[in-house]
This record gives structure tokens, C-alpha cells and sequence, in this order.
């Protein structure tokens, strides 16, 4: 538990520092712990360091560390869910980061009306335009995103995307940039659109060019808690 409290102050000192040069209040930014591949007793610790927010690239590492829900502690599923998934991951998660379809939106409103559940999603865009990732191009996002149903259970908090792969963060700045000029555009043009205000850009090689650029929410892992020792099946 030190160790994580170290790199938990470590990695608050860097958004504490990137939001000054930004002139930007970092409490209005976020920490998303990604907690995959790691296990029960490493989120433990970590909330009882006071860690809130978590993220989860699959559904079933999710159900198995965070049912049953505790008061105050969120899970995120912050990577692409399965439509056959759907069901579980609304059973587990309070938000869902990685929507990029119209049938996923649509599933979802179902579920959330069959369970009487309310659920925020964020929307993913490929704004790094690379084959390996998912999420919505960014030629085809602005009229995917206008063309919403209006939501009934479903909170349309924002967008998410990843940074470059290529070791330079400053190689993220341009996608970083056309999420947040997207999220401006969509903000407020439809009563639907009236809480889109997240941002959940930035991990860790680039925190600092994301939250730059207005990142609401950044997502730390390794850097947090360590070496990922936990490998479960998909």
C-alpha cells in the first residue's frame, strides 16, 4: 500500500503541476484508476488511499472486483464491450466509455429501462486515426454523435479517445485538441447534449499534453499501482 500511495502522490503532483501551466483548477480534473489485470486486494488498497474512480477494460474483471457496489465507489468500463456483454456490464458499471455504435446506444437504453438504471456513456473516437484502436472516425463523428436518439436512461456525459502510440506525447496533442473542439461543438446544441462536458483523454506518457488541451478525466494504471500481475480470459 505505501508503494501506491507514493505513485498516487507522484501522479497528483504531475496533474497539480499541468493544470497550473494550463491555468486550469485541478479539481476539475479527474483520476481514473485503470484497474485491469490487477487484483481485489490492489483496489482495496488503493480505495482505502482514497481512490474513487475506477477503470476496467473487461467486463468480467469488473463483475469480480466491484460486486456488489459500494456507496461511493465507481467503475468505468473504459474499453470495447462485446453486444453480448452489454447486459453484465450495465449490471456492474456506472459508466461506459467506449460507445461507438448506434446499436450498442440502443441495447443499452434497454437495459437500463429494464433495470431501471440510469448509466452515463461516453463516446469513443479513433482521433489518433490508428487501425489497432477502436471508436468512431473522426470524419464520421460529429454526424454520429448529431444524430443520436434522445436519451432516456442514458447520460450523455462526453468523449474519450487515445493518444498516439509513437513515445512522444506531444505526437497526442492534435488528437487531444479535436476531441476537445468536438466536445465544444456538441456541448449545448441539443437539449440531449446538456451535460456533455467530459473529456477523458490522457494516460500516462501524456497526461500533461491531455490535460493541456482540457482533459476532464485521465486514466492511470501502471504507473499507480504498479506491474499488472492478474491475466484473466476476455
Amino acid at each position: 500500500m505505501e508503494k501506491i500511495l507514493t505513485n498516487k502522490q507522484i501522479i497528483l503532483e504531475r496533474i497539480a503541476k499541468a493544470c497550473e501551466l494550463a491555468g486550469r483548477n485541478p479539481a476539475n480534473v479527474r483520476l481514473i484508476w485503470v484497474s485491469k489485470m490487477q487484483d481485489v486486494s490492489a483496489v482495496e488498497a488503493a480505495i482505502a488511499l482514497g481512490a474513487a474512480d475506477f477503470g476496467e477494460n473487461r467486463v468480467q474483471e469488473a463483475l469480480e472486483k466491484f460486486l456488489p457496489q459500494r456507496p461511493g465507489i465507481s467503475c468505468r468500463i473504459i474499453g470495447p464491450v462485446q453486444k453480448n456483454k452489454l447486459r453484465k456490464a450495465v449490471q456492474v458499471a456506472q459508466a461506459i466509455d467506449s460507445v461507438a455504435d448506434l446499436e450498442s446506444v440502443q441495447k443499452l437504453e434497454a437495459l437500463c429501462e429494464e433495470t431501471d438504471k440510469n448509466l452515463e456513456v461516453l463516446f469513443q473516437v479513433n482521433a489518433s486515426e490508428e487501425a489497432s484502436k477502436s471508436g468512431l472516425s473522426m470524419p464520421e463523428a460529429f454526424d454520429f454523435l448529431n444524430g443520436l436518439p434522445e436519451p432516456k436512461r442514458l447520460v450523455y456525459k462526453g468523449l474519450m479517445t487515445i493518444g498516439k502510440n509513437t513515445g512522444n506525447p506531444e505526437d497526442s496533442r492534435v488528437c487531444f485538441a479535436f476531441l476537445r473542439e468536438l466536445r465544444d461543438w456538441i456541448f449545448n446544441s441539443q437539449p440531449k447534449f446538456a451535460n456533455f462536458s467530459e473529456l477523458s483523454m490522457g494516460m500516462t506518457d501524456d497526461l500533461e499534453v491531455a490535460i493541456a488541451e482540457g482533459a476532464t478525466m485521465v486514466r492511470i494504471g501502471t504507473a499507480l499501482f504498479g506491474q499488472r500481475f492478474t491475466i484473466l480470459p476476455p
